[in-house]
């Protein structure tokens, strides 16, 4: 099992929508960044202002007023080396230009907007494979992504699945995302949009991974692909399939309503932890023995 080197860092959203998938609505006038502590963490854990940062702004519909904002949020906590990538298409994705800046950047951020975005895009080109080599291979490398941002980030993502009728099988559309980590499932926006029943119905159907709803103006910290620490003023929502015993998830037609037992969640306020291999809850991440952990994952890497 290779334990990657990096981190993660997937926020829940609220601070740029580009566009409401549910209403097929551009929205301009909610483009409040988060809270400015997520970013500044998230900028401590790449190594500080000094670093340089890349924000892909593809997955919106306004690359540029979503831009503009990331910008000027990172500009008010004094991190001025920050970069925009206007990557549109694959195209611009291939162009040696933005594959040097993958290259040579210390952290990059993935905007909101349409995740479906992002991984058709970026999957199987040179820079996404690059991204994915540094975040294994390399001690802080930091890869951010909010909303659409942060669903894309596992193998398995969600990118459709209408509250009102996530109960339903076949209602939960589900596709390869840009694969920095396995066995988990992001859902973004999770208590304001009532994304619950979707991320169960995703989990539901993929009972080996562990389900990750995101609430807004919060997040997961995530290191060596496994330690996750929650940041934030919000909620984040474990959902564990593991032990689920009846399901009636693969007998039963499209459009019928889903049936599941013995399904586990755990609630994530700022300072809990969760350990996605051991499938365990930590109180208080702070005090628990990270290095130790470390140790014993690299001990079996090594066996």
């Amino acid at each position: 099992m290779e334990i990657p080197k990096g981190k993660l860092f997937a926020i829940g959203g609220a601070e740029d929508k580009g566009v409401d998938l549910e209403k097929g609505e551009v929205v301009r006038n909610n483009l409040n960044f988060f809270e400015l502590g997520i970013l500044r963490r998230i900028v401590e854990e790449a190594g500080g202002c000094t670093i340089r940062m890349e924000v892909i702004t593809t997955a919106s519909v306004i690359p540029n007023e979503v831009g503009e904002n990331y910008l000027n949020a990172f500009g008010k906590i004094g991190c001025t080396n920050v970069g925009l990538l206007p990557i549109r298409n694959r195209a611009d994705a291939m162009q040696q230009k933005y594959i040097d800046r993958i290259k040579n950047c210390d952290a990059i951020m993935f905007s909101g907007g349409n995740q479906l975005r992002l991984t058709t895009t970026f999957g199987g080109t040179e820079f996404l494979e690059i991204a994915l080599s540094r975040y294994n291979d390399e001690m802080n490398f930091l890869v951010a992504g909010t909303s659409a941002g942060a669903m894309a980030m596992s193998n398995t993502m969600i990118y459709e699945g209408s509250a009102s009728s996530a109960h339903l099988k076949g209602e939960v559309k589900i596709t390869t995302g840009l694969g920095f980590m396995d066995d988990v499932i992001f859902d973004s926006h999770f208590e304001k949009r009532g994304r619950f029943g979707r991320l169960a119905q995703a989990i539901a159907s993929n009972p080996s991974a562990i389900g990750i709803g995101l609430g807004e103006d919060t997040g997961m910290l995530i290191k060596d692909g496994n330690i996750m620490e929650a940041i934030g003023s919000g909620l984040v929502m474990i959902i564990d399939g593991h032990d689920i015993g009846h399901s009636n998830i693969a007998d039963i037609p499209d459009g019928n309503p889903i049936s599941i037992e013995n399904i586990k969640v755990h609630f994530c306020e700022k300072g809990n932890g969760y350990l996605v291999r051991e499938r365990k809850f930590i109180p208080n991440i702070s005090e628990y023995k990270q290095e130790d952990v470390s140790k014993k994952d690299r001990k079996m890497k090594a066996v």
